[in-house]
């Protein structure tokens, strides 16, 4: 070692990056601002949107009589989903009695003779089935089976236990595992394969139907937060 060289005690040189001017320290905070207030404005530009166009259906066939702004100098936001919202809930008092239902029935095999309209309606009404048939509670949890090979995995509901032949059969440790399609939810398989092949989640019920609507996109985060008490 010569005698202007400096020994070398393992101290690794590291260059501090310079600080960021006014300009880009701005830039930054500002990007960060909009990316925080995204999901807040677009979540309100959308309500604001289907609002606005439920009023512009719904209040125009309205009897002027029930219109607010009849004896308001203004419209106000929201009433005709207001009404829908009522409307819709007599629809369904209506359609669960007896006369309701033969009424809807009525309404489904008409639509079903229809061209062009039956492929349309089917679509909705196997909507409405899977609605109706989960009313119940039908489907309690979100799993997680190993299909259709080793190593791959998909989302699935649990149905229930097994019961009757198929308990004879298989054995009382067996479920039943609906696993819906992606993006359309009302197709599917049902697979019954013992308990303890399968994976709990613990995602909800809406959280595992957005996971399959959505394509996997929307995910729930985990572990969920503590409710605050």
């Amino acid at each position: 070692m010569s005698e202007n060289e400096k020994p070398d005690y393992g101290i690794v040189v590291v260059n501090v990056p310079p600080k960021p001017g006014p300009l880009a320290w701005l830039r930054a905070r500002f990007v960060a601002g909009m990316l925080i207030a995204l999901p807040m404005v677009a979540t309100f530009a959308i309500l604001d949107f289907f609002i606005k166009l439920i009023d512009s259906w719904v209040v125009p066939i309205l009897p002027a009589g029930l219109r607010p702004e009849t004896y308001l100098d203004y419209a106000v936001p929201g009433f005709g989903l207001i009404i829908l919202l009522v409307f819709l809930t007599l629809l369904g008092a209506i359609a669960t009695n007896f006369l309701g239902k033969y009424v809807v029935d009525t309404t489904d095999r008409v639509m079903a003779r229809v061209p062009f309209v039956r492929s349309i309606y089917s679509v909705f009404k196997q909507i409405r089935d899977v609605f109706q048939t989960n009313a119940s509670g039908q489907f309690r949890e979100v799993v997680m089976i190993e299909y259709p090979k080793e190593g791959a995995w998909c989302i699935g509901f649990v149905a229930g236990k097994v019961r009757g032949e198929l308990e004879a059969k298989l054995g009382s440790d067996y479920i039943g595992v609906f696993v819906p399609t992606t993006p359309n939810p009302t197709g599917g398989f049902l697979i019954y394969l013992p308990e303890s092949k399968v994976i709990r989640l613990d995602m909800t019920l809406e959280e595992g139907a957005k996971a399959i609507i959505s394509n996997g996109l929307v995910l729930p985060d985990w572990p969920s937060p503590t409710p605050a008490k």
